[in-house]
């Protein structure tokens, strides 16, 4: 069996239409070999890893017009914002045309017209819509508190590094936000009366900076709308002499409550357990309480939860109204 004739180096990692002079030197039959893909009609690939957003959008960036863009989910999974798992693993692209152009129709692929105003960034080299523009036509295929906390993460900021290293107490390692708060409220009170609007006025009120993952998110409005007072985000705590222990996730400090999301990296990496062990023997030193939550609290038994939550605040001397039932936390699972 004859060997394969190798591929230009250049073209690895890439996605070019038929045609196209990166692709010059090398023949149709050699197009046609099982080790370069077909991402869509009249596109070849080498390389890209079709599980990724950004690899999906490159494979389809050579067959984009002018002033076509990546828009919707598309848009918030190439900037990273937190969805419901339904939506991340959707594996349609989202792309928009100007009021005049024509919209995108091919498999896996849906079209959208925006307005000729809607501003447009670079990333990975691929337009994107403007997260502020991104958030604000969420809310149309979001749920409330999911709306919530993808407003979270684009006021706050990705964490980078590991919890194991104290990053998140010393207060560094986050990436400069991709708005602000001030942002998401202007537009808010520009795009009232359009679709969405109802859930984007509703949703703005509780955004909040400093929070590091969805699930701190849905865990606060799990506790505010179960009627308990809204918990501190990522705020440093104190021992009584001023030595400061950290940054619970959150925290009701009168009553010296710190509530720690922990997701199965908590568990299965031994750094981050020995870390989490240490922060947590160092609050508890200083009469603190520390609550561990998992995502069965959230999803299998919040009312429970919540009870153990409003039952540990009282026991804290905490004054606190008459329980009420937990309003159903709107968000897509």
């Amino acid at each position: 069996m004859p060997r394969r004739v190798a591929l230009p180096p250049q073209l690895h990692g890439t996605a070019f239409r038929l045609g196209d002079p990166l692709a010059s030197d090398v023949t149709l039959g050699r197009l046609r070999s099982a080790d370069i893909d077909r991402p869509f009609r009249g596109v070849r690939s080498v390389g890209l890893d079709f599980s990724s957003t950004l690899a999906r959008c490159r494979a389809y960036a050579p067959l984009l017009r002018e002033g076509q863009f990546f828009c919707l989910t598309t848009a918030a999974m190439l900037y990273a914002i937190p969805l419901p798992r339904a939506l991340e693993e959707a594996g349609d692209l989202h792309i928009a045309a100007g009021p005049s152009g024509s919209r995108p129709r091919t498999t896996g692929v849906r079209g959208h017209r925006l307005s000729p105003t809607t501003a447009v960034r670079l990333v990975g080299g691929l337009r994107v819509e403007n997260p502020v523009s991104v958030w604000c036509r969420l809310a149309e295929v979001l749920g409330e508190d999911d709306l919530i906390a993808a407003g979270d993460y684009l006021i706050s900021g990705r964490v980078g590094g590991n919890r194991d290293s104290g990053s998140r107490d010393s207060g560094g390692s986050r990436e400069q936000a991709l708005a602000t708060l001030s942002e998401l409220r202007d537009a808010v009170t520009a795009t009232a009366g359009s679709r969405g609007s109802r859930i984007r006025h509703s949703a703005i009120s509780q955004v909040r900076e400093r929070v590091d993952s969805r699930s701190e998110s849905l865990l606060r409005m799990l506790l505010v709308r179960s009627g308990l007072p809204e918990p501190l985000v990522n705020v440093r705590a104190y021992r009584a002499d001023g030595v400061p222990l950290g940054r619970p996730d959150l925290s009701y400090v009168e009553a010296r409550v710190a509530l720690e999301y922990e997701g199965d990296g908590h568990r299965t990496d031994v750094r981050q357990f020995r870390y989490d062990i240490a922060r947590r023997e160092r609050f508890e030193d200083a009469g603190w309480r520390v609550r561990r939550v998992t995502a069965d609290d959230l999803n299998r038994r919040p009312r429970q939860f919540v009870a153990g939550v409003r039952s540990l605040l009282l026991a804290r001397g905490m004054q606190l109204s008459a329980p009420s039932e937990p309003r159903r936390r709107r968000t897509v699972s």
